[in-house]
């Protein structure tokens, strides 16, 4: 489909929220007519799925706000410094959380998380060959409150059909990991 069949007219601010910021966008539809969507604009994400020799994953798990509760992720961060590369980013949130240092990240996707109202665009890396770093740098509450487990790749669909792991972005992770280490993965390498 084409994408000139709509045209976004105008963008107004709305507010901002911390590192969001909400606008309204009135777009011409293919008919001509005009309509309003509120989106919210986010500066982007990083994931990573540490892999522990071939056989693990480590994961966080750390509470959060939005849902009232503790999820099972894997380390991810927003991309709040301007400019910088996503693998940066990776490897400073890797650190962060977990306190490992990867000797290669390889870029296993990259994708939207819910583009119906939301903008974020997210880098999804696999890290290899792990050391450790002298200790986790937490940063904020959250963090400071997280917990490290290790999680086997053989174990990753229980996990989800189960739902001890909920959250998206670690169940795309960890099934692209799991397919990389099994030496499926048809993405660039």
């Amino acid at each position: 489909m084409s994408q000139e069949l709509f045209k976004i007219l105008e963008s107004a601010h709305v507010a901002n929220a911390g590192f969001l910021k909400i606008t309204e966008e009135t777009v011409e539809g293919p008919d001509e007519k005009l309509f309003k969507r509120t989106v919210v604009r986010h500066p982007g994400a990083v994931v990573v799925v540490p892999i522990d020799g071939d056989s693990h994953a480590i994961l966080v798990r750390q509470y959060r706000a939005a849902v009232d509760g503790w999820l099972l992720e894997v380390p991810a961060g927003k991309r709040d410094v301007d400019g910088e590369p996503p693998e940066v980013t990776a490897s400073r949130e890797l650190l962060e959380e977990t306190g490992l240092r990867a000797g290669r990240l390889v870029l296993l996707a990259e994708f939207y998380n819910t583009p119906g109202f939301c903008d974020e665009y997210t880098y999804l890396f696999a890290a290899l060959d792990l050391e450790d770093a002298g200790g986790r740098q937490p940063i904020g509450a959250e963090e400071h409150a997280m917990t490290l487990e290790r999680v086997a790749l053989a174990d990753i669909e229980t996990l989800i059909s189960t739902a001890t792991i909920t959250d998206a972005k670690t169940i795309i992770g960890l099934l692209l990991a799991r397919s990389l280490v099994a030496g499926n993965f048809v993405g660039r390498l």
